[in-house]
């Protein structure tokens, strides 16, 4: 079960990578009781199982991990340098939001970037309600948002936002084109 929420919760390549050593421990400790009991489905089931979290392992805590450390690589040079400072893509969603106050507005889900100039157009952000069981999805055009190191900041107060049309589940069809 914790190796399941290390990979389902999607907090970056390192405790996704440490979710699929977990994963692996499990199955190879399986592969042994086959082998000890005579399951040969066992065996079989969690050999494979073996295989596929060690590319788990190889893919997250290797290469993923490797692109990461790269992107804030980047990102402190462009604080240092006297050129607009840069923040890896990959860091957009699950970025906390807040109101040109300050006050937290929920979370960046998404980036809607235009195909020929590459710049974001849109930010989606979930908020939840108050009991925080239901989630409220928004797109805010970029020119009201203000990225930061660790955070998006809006250009609007919260009460600005919250009279936003909620985006309809998965059909974002009309955000700036109607349907």
């Amino acid at each position: 079960m914790l190796a399941a929420i290390m990979t389902a919760s999607n907090l970056g390549a390192r405790l996704t990578g440490f979710g699929f050593i977990v994963f692996t421990i499990g199955s190879i400790a399986w592969t042994i009781v086959g082998l000890t009991s005579g399951e040969t489905s066992l065996i079989v089931a969690n050999g494979f199982l073996t295989l596929v979290n060690a590319f788990g392992v190889w893919r997250w805590l290797g290469r993923q991990s490797t692109y990461e450390q790269g992107g804030r690589s980047a990102e402190r040079a462009s604080r240092r340098s006297s050129a607009p400072s840069l923040f890896g893509a990959n860091g957009i969603a699950g970025m906390p939001v807040a109101d040109c106050h300050g006050k937290h507005l929920g979370k960046a889900v998404e980036a809607l970037l235009e195909c020929r100039s590459g710049k974001i157009r849109h930010l989606v952000i979930a908020s939840s309600s108050d009991a925080g069981l239901e989630e409220d999805l928004r797109a805010v055009p970029a020119s009201q948002v203000c990225f930061e190191r660790d955070k998006a900041r809006l250009r609007i107060p919260a009460e600005v936002f919250d009279r936003i049309t909620p985006l309809d589940g998965s059909d974002w069809s009309d955000i700036g084109y109607g349907k």
